[in-house]
């Protein structure tokens, strides 16, 4: 769990954290650098989520071994069903981090919504359904395991 109290904006229950791959945690299908060690790092305060297309098709072979759940999503429907796994999992206590147009759901619905800008860009739709936008997912990561860093840029 991690709490994040945030003058003027209110406080986050944090239990989950819901991803995106291609994108958000791997760049034409392989995983960036410093992503694996990222996610054990943030797998010790929340639950791990992946839920992916898997366009490339190699997501478990990417996260084979990391403390993380993968869902592989259907071709049609993706922005639903990613939604829908939030609010399943209670969006009040989620942070999601992705950037294309299928995460604008997931990311509008979280308690915490983090939009990417990484080598595949991000649809302009998921940046404005973001609470933050990074431009690396070690980054976006790091707001989570340095709350004072998030706590500066949403406080009010």
């Amino acid at each position: 769990m991690i709490v994040i109290d945030i003058p003027g904006h209110g406080r986050l229950d944090l239990a989950h954290l819901v991803l995106d791959y291609n994108g958000t945690l791997a760049a034409d299908g392989v995983l960036l650098d410093g992503v694996a060690d990222a996610l054990c790092a943030i797998a010790v305060h929340l639950t791990v989520h992946v839920i992916t297309a898997d366009t490339f098709g190699l997501a478990a072979e990417g996260l084979a071994g990391l403390p993380v759940t993968l869902v592989i999503a259907a071709a049609d429907g993706q922005d639903l069903a990613k939604l829908e796994y939030v609010t399943d999992l209670g969006a009040a206590r989620v942070a999601a981090i992705g950037n294309g147009r299928n995460d604008r759901r997931m990311v509008k619905a979280a308690s915490l919504g983090i939009a990417l800008v990484q080598r595949e860009g991000a649809a302009v739709e998921t940046l404005l359904n973001a609470d933050v936008a990074c431009t690396g997912i070690l980054d976006a990561l790091d707001l989570l395991r340095q709350p004072r860093r998030l706590a500066a840029t949403l406080r009010s």
